[in-house]
């Protein structure tokens, strides 16, 4: 006879199963363990089975269905896996909107956060704070209806996200239905998905056996992963998660952070064990500095610290603007910096020539969590500025944690020893010579060997299969390098000619990863002008450029034919630049990539933005400067944007800069842009202005259904023409619809994710983190 879920659980074992059991039983009864074990591994984290016994269990539970199927249910642990791809992404509206909250970065502005609160309250108010890890993952939003999981959704622009049900689905952490004999009506569980960066390390090293491009984060690698239409292939990758806030509530009632935390955990939501309840700002304080230390502690990455008043009643008083909750702020770490030794400088050569000094250092440190052995020095005025030496000390900065960089020579610590950086007199990729280009305000090194330095072919291949550009998925640096050196590619139209049993014989090519590579290089053909145009690597013409090109022309024929007059007339060229473009397509390789694109059906005609709908964009003739990272798009995502908008993207702050958004990390922009009194725009008011003149507006109000009017619901369409941004929806039934909020924030030391079901289960797990202390020390 099948032992019972209360003796395995004594005994530190699965149940067997019987002989002859009723098949519905049976299968009922591996539910019931399977969610059982999987709270006590992902929520209490002590496990009782071994991820032997526990696959034993799923394999089980998978077969018995497979023979009766009329017994499977959506809620059924089988189900996390299995579902066909999708075609696409359906746009769902947030109950209560996911806002942003506001940064800090130093004591002196937790303290001012603090007397603005105590003020608000009033003298007698006993105010204490939740501070929780910020996790560096992607924010999610879960509509759970009577305590089933019904959809899950990125957070978008904080109003409205994509559905991604069937990846969430994958996350074992995850309950399909919570543990409660009476949930809640409905209830918006609001958290972070996320990967170790062990997790990381292991795609990567997939990713680079097939020659393709790592991912440069956890925080991209999650991302991309909650984006795939596959469900499958999301299954293969172990994503984890962490419940934080709600948004709507119906059908019960908490008092403070501290009790919803509780409940959580009661209900198979895995919640932060770091979080800490502080009742001053002088113990806030003390945990940002105790977690700026310990960060690398953890086996995910994080970027700061989230702050929030505790009491839900508070709250109310403090209300929100119309983008931040008053009641919270978000601490922000430095970005961490390293120290270590020049010990030798190697050159790069990019795609028009130019010598780029990269520092490699003796030893190599750690930073940001990863091992870094080198790093760009951008040209040669910059290192003869900053007076860099082989030899020298320096000190090292991550990027927005992705970049390593050196930003700064110790000259204290030379000791005579130190040798100047001598530039070659010949390339290092070609032979070719190298001269010395000067713009003006700068120079620089450059080979001059453009048409046959393979360096500069391959880097002018990868910047045209670019996501922004051709969005040839697959072809980064090291394939294009492979094509260069095997002869099959001469000039980036070449790759329109490139055949399958050609690519599959490239190191790390299999049979479906070369059909995959020959169908994203088809599928590219039909980008449109303004892309075509950025791809093509023309000497000064960048994105915001091929934007006003093809806005001013028809076609690239046009374009080709123009004269220096006609294409100087266009908006930000001028006659230095016209004569560029005109080179370009003057030369024997311009006029051979133009004839390769007609013959290879490559569109050549403009697919701009209507020219009305670009001038009605708060962000036309505005120029944007963008600093830190973004959630809902990556750098050039979001200069493409502005530039869709009719804006101007910059990268540089000056009295001419309109907006500088700010993301996550930022950097000294930031700074420039207070010291001009230029306006910041956090990353959601950025999306707003986006999003008033995208020509697809603002959404539209809820419109009577048999839904509940909050319920996160297909948009059809998703947003109207035009029109203000309706309130936002709230309830009344709980304090809990004042939390909002779209901030990144903080698992704890977390296992791996357990084995999901498969095809043929297998163990993903890892041990599990020890006990931690009580959830508020």
């Amino acid at each position: 006879m099948a032992a019972s879920q209360s003796s395995a659980k004594g005994s530190g074992r699965a149940s067997q199963p019987a002989a002859a059991s009723d098949p519905a039983e049976r299968i009922a009864q591996l539910r019931r363990e399977i969610e059982r074990h999987n709270y006590l591994y992902y929520v209490e984290a002590r496990p009782e089975i071994s991820d032997r016994e526990f696959d034993r269990l799923m394999a089980e539970l998978i077969e018995l269905e497979r023979q009766h199927p009329e017994l499977v249910t959506p809620d059924s642990p089988s189900q996390r896996v299995g579902g066909a791809p999708i075609s696409g992404f359906r746009k769902v509206r947030h109950a209560v909107p996911m806002l942003s909250i506001d940064n800090t970065y130093s004591a002196a502005e937790l303290r001012k956060f603090d007397a603005d609160v105590r003020k608000a309250l009033g003298p007698a108010a006993v105010v204490e704070y939740m501070a929780e890890l910020k996790i560096d993952g992607v924010s999610l939003s879960l509509l759970y209806v009577q305590g089933k999981l019904e959809v899950a959704a990125t957070r978008g622009d904080g109003e409205i996200g994509d559905d991604v049900t069937h990846n969430v689905k994958t996350i074992a952490a995850i309950p399909l239905r919570l543990r409660t004999e009476h949930p809640p009506a409905r209830i918006e569980v609001r958290g972070e998905v996320y990967m170790t960066r062990a997790e990381l390390a292991r795609i990567n090293a997939e990713q680079v056996r097939q020659g393709l491009e790592p991912f440069k984060n956890a925080r991209n690698l999650t991302a991309g992963t909650l984006k795939l239409l596959d469900p499958q292939l999301a299954a293969q990758r172990k994503m984890l998660f962490f419940a934080y806030a709600a948004g709507l509530v119906e059908g019960v009632t908490l008092r403070s952070q501290q009790e919803l935390f509780t409940v959580f955990r009661q209900w198979g939501l895995p919640v932060n064990p770091h979080a800490r309840l502080c009742r001053t700002i002088e113990e806030v304080i003390a945990y940002c500095q105790e977690w700026a230390t310990k960060r690398r502690e953890l086996p995910y990455d994080i970027d700061g610290v989230v702050i929030k008043v505790n009491d839900f009643a508070q709250r109310e008083v403090l209300g929100a603007t119309s983008r931040a909750p008053r009641w919270a702020r978000a601490y922000k770490f430095e970005a961490e910096q390293a120290v270590s030794r020049i010990g030798a400088v190697e050159f790069s050569v990019g795609k028009f020539g130019e010598l780029t000094p990269v520092a490699l250092f003796d030893p190599p440190v750690e930073l940001a969590g990863t091992t870094v052995s080198r790093a760009s020095m951008h040209n040669a005025a910059w290192v003869e500025e900053k007076d860099v030496r082989i030899g020298d000390t320096v000190v090292i900065e991550k990027a927005g944690e992705i970049i390593p960089q050196v930003v700064e020579v110790l000259r204290e610590q030379r000791t005579g020893a130190e040798r100047p950086i001598v530039w070659p007199q010949k390339c290092p990729r070609c032979g070719g010579p190298v001269e010395r280009e000067d713009s003006g305000t700068s120079y620089n090194y450059v080979c001059a060997n453009t048409a046959l330095c393979p360096a500069q072919l391959a880097k002018r291949i990868v910047a045209f299969a670019r996501r922004t550009h051709m969005d040839i998925d697959g072809l980064g640096e090291r394939v294009a390098e492979q094509l260069v050196d095997a002869g099959l590619v001469r000039s980036v139209t070449d790759l329109y000619r490139l055949r399958k049993e050609q690519v599959v014989k490239l190191e790390r090519f299999a049979d479906k990863s070369a059909e995959n590579l020959i169908q994203a290089i088809a599928a590219s053909k039909e980008r449109g002008l303004a892309r075509l145009l950025a791809a093509l690597s023309i000497y000064s013409v960048g994105d915001s450029l091929a934007e006003e090109l093809a806005a001013a022309f028809p076609s690239l024929e046009a374009i080709a034919a123009a004269s220096e007059d006609e294409l100087a007339r266009v908006k930000g060229f001028g006659p230095k630049r016209a004569s560029f473009v005109r080179q370009y397509f003057d030369s024997p390789e311009g006029r051979k990539i133009l004839a390769d694109l007609q013959t290879f059906g490559v569109r050549t005609t403009a697919d701009a933005r209507p020219a009305a709908s670009r001038q009605a964009s708060p962000l036309a003739g505005k120029t944007v400067v963008i600093t830190g990272t973004l959630q809902a798009m990556d750098r050039a995502s979001a200069e493409q944007a502005v530039r869709a908008a009719g804006g101007h993207p910059s990268s540089s702050v000056s009295r001419k800069t309109d907006f500088v958004v700010v993301g996550a990390n930022p950097g000294s922009k930031r700074d420039k842009a207070l010291e001009l009194g230029i306006p910041l725009l956090s990353e959601e008011e950025f999306l707003r202005l986006l999003q008033a003149g995208s020509g697809a507006g603002a959404a539209p109000a809820a419109k009577a259904s048999s839904r509940h009017e909050n319920e996160i619901a297909p948009e059809e369409p998703a947003v109207k023409p035009d029109g203000p941004l309706p309130p936002p929806a709230r309830s009344s039934s709980s304090p809990l619809s004042a939390e909002q909020t779209g901030s990144k924030e903080a698992p704890a030391k977390s296992p791996a994710r357990r084995s999901s079901a498969t095809k043929k289960p297998r163990s993903l797990r890892s041990s599990p983190p020890p006990s931690e202390p009580g959830l508020f020390s």
